[in-house]
């Protein structure tokens, strides 16, 4: 099966068909293109959409780590790796497809071209010499014609008696002439007709046949690239199928780390005050004063003053205020996290000390190197100077000193807070057992006062006159001053309950410090609300519980 037999006088078709097969060519590669396009398209907006949904926010931000939420950044994450897996298919597809189609289709181009060109020439030559062949032909048939004139106008005048001897030998002579030309010519046309034949033989079967076989040839590599083409195609996708999977899996995975019980247990640890919910409040007996008698038309005697309810602990005072942290605080975040609630504080500070604790451990292990390096350069100074590290060991003593006071100063707000925790724990023990003197000594956070001067212990009704009860409640007298302080930082006390103070105000304090971080006070025109206790400068009376002057 060879086209230079079976085909050898389709010249033109096999120039169509050549032709067909490169334009083939094209297109397939041209359909790569497109799908490379496709592929590359759809990473992008895959890419995009990962992007869309990533949470944005700096690093020093912090946001609860559910394990539905990690799972879905999971997911993205292995979405992102899957769309750079698609990518990987279009540069393979570029690259060993569609790069190799358009290499080897100008390639092909050129091929044909030559071969397109010689066989023109092999026919052009073999033109050439029917056309010598041709010319000779027609000469020797010209001069035959001739000679045969000549014959018969010779054989007319040998005829002729009344011809001359001139004339006869004349028409011999031309005869002759004529004869010996047709010869020659004869002889050409005989050697241009041999060499015609060998030249078309050559043509037809070794010329020709060549050249068709090295068309043949290159459109049979041509289909063979083809079919490369193909199969690289599949495999450009195939090869990163693994990888995909894995993707896949990774997603599965992630969906499966979901742990519902674990996300309930961040929602407590993330939003956990450490207050503690606030206590009964006392019932406050109005109906005192319809059992009185009429000999009881004396004024009621007067009133002990451990027996006074104190009106801002009612309810119609209290209302609203049992929650100081309602509200996020407007102000700026402050260092040692005394704006949050003490469990959040809490977690806030061990956070802190751990990453100092990190820090710290990372400038001693360059110290370590450093001082070894040193010993190195002594021993051997042609390696260095010893001196030039001082500088940087010296920096690196600073660090250390500085995180190392950095820790001691969260360590000891830690300890101050897990204090107040521990204290607050047992004082809630205590109410438990002691139920009647808890009630009507809520701070608004709901925590308990430890002042006795404060405690609301009220005595049986039996032993009680009627009119005390009723004269109680009527007094709005305030609380007395345990003490004073002096305010060392502003505060502007937006949420509800606390009291604006100016750096260096100087403030009543009618109820100290709880274990929850906040005094109440009180100014000279009468406001009352509560600061945070490490802004201001206390000093208690002498006379009053727990009297201790702290910063």
């Amino acid at each position: 099966m060879s086209w230079g037999t079976e085909l050898w006088d389709q010249f033109d078709n096999l120039d169509k068909h050549t032709q067909w097969g490169i334009d083939f060519l094209e297109k397939y590669a041209k359909f790569v293109k497109e799908r490379i396009e496709i592929e590359q398209n759809y990473a992008k907006q895959l890419r995009n959409l990962v992007k869309k949904y990533c949470p944005k926010r700096s690093p020093k931000d912090e946001e609860p780590r559910f394990t539905s939420c990690i799972a879905f950044f999971n997911i993205l994450n292995e979405l992102n790796d899957y769309a750079g897996q698609r990518e990987v298919v279009a540069e393979e597809m570029g690259h060993r497809v569609y790069g190799e189609l358009m290499r080897y289709s100008h390639d092909l181009k050129t091929e044909r071209k030559m071969h397109l060109q010689e066989g023109r020439k092999a026919q052009q030559y073999l033109d050439m010499c029917w056309k010598q062949m041709d010319n000779s032909k027609k000469k020797f048939e010209r001069e035959c014609r001739e000679a045969e004139k000549a014959q018969q106008s010779y054989e007319r005048l040998d005829n002729d008696t009344n011809a001359t001897k001139a004339d006869v030998e004349k028409a011999k002579q031309q005869l002759n002439l004529r004869t010996h030309m047709a010869d020659e010519n004869k002889n050409e046309y005989a050697a241009q007709l041999q060499n015609f034949n060998g030249e078309q033989h050559k043509h037809y079967y070794v010329v020709i046949p060549q050249i068709y076989k090295q068309l043949q040839e290159m459109d049979e590599r041509r289909t063979i690239k083809l079919s490369e083409c193909y199969k690289g195609f599949a495999d450009s996708e195939r090869k990163v199928i693994p990888i995909i999977s894995k993707c896949l899996e990774g997603m599965i995975l992630a969906a499966k780390s979901v742990d519902e019980h674990r996300d309930s247990q961040l929602v407590i640890d993330c939003f956990k005050s450490g207050f503690e919910p606030p206590g009964d409040f006392p019932f406050e007996d109005y109906s005192q004063n319809i059992y009185r008698t009429i000999s009881d038309g004396t004024i009621s005697t007067p009133k002990q003053e451990g027996m006074r309810i104190d009106s801002k602990t009612t309810v119609g005072k209290a209302k609203g205020k049992l929650w100081l942290f309602g509200k996020k605080p407007k102000g700026p975040a402050l260092e040692d996290f005394s704006h949050l609630p003490p469990e959040q504080r809490r977690k806030k500070l061990q956070q802190r000390i751990d990453e100092l604790n990190r820090e710290l451990q990372k400038e001693t292990d360059q110290k370590d190197a450093l001082i070894k390096m040193k010993d190195v350069y002594e021993k051997n100074p042609q390696m260095g100077d010893p001196s030039s590290l001082q500088p940087k060991l010296t920096e690196t003593m600073s660090n250390m000193d500085r995180l190392r006071m950095e820790i001691h100063k969260n360590e000891a707000w830690l300890s101050e807070v897990e204090g107040k925790v521990a204290a607050r724990s047992d004082r809630r023990h205590s109410s438990d057992i002691n139920h009647l003197v808890t009630q009507g000594r809520e701070s608004p956070e709901g925590s308990y006062t430890d002042d006795a001067n404060q405690e609301v212990r009220s005595p049986p009704q039996q032993h009680a006159h009627p009119n005390e009860f009723d004269d109680e409640f009527e007094d709005d007298d305030p609380l007395p001053a345990i003490g004073h302080c002096k305010a060392i930082y502003p505060f502007d006390g937006h949420n509800e309950g606390t009291l604006a103070m100016k750096e260096g105000e100087v403030l009543y304090i009618i109820e100290e410090d709880k274990g929850d971080g906040w005094t109440r006070a009180r100014r000279h025109n009468g406001e009352e609300g509560y600061v945070p206790t490490s802004y201001i400068d206390v000093t208690l009376e002498k006379n009053s519980k727990g009297a201790v002057t702290y910063i």
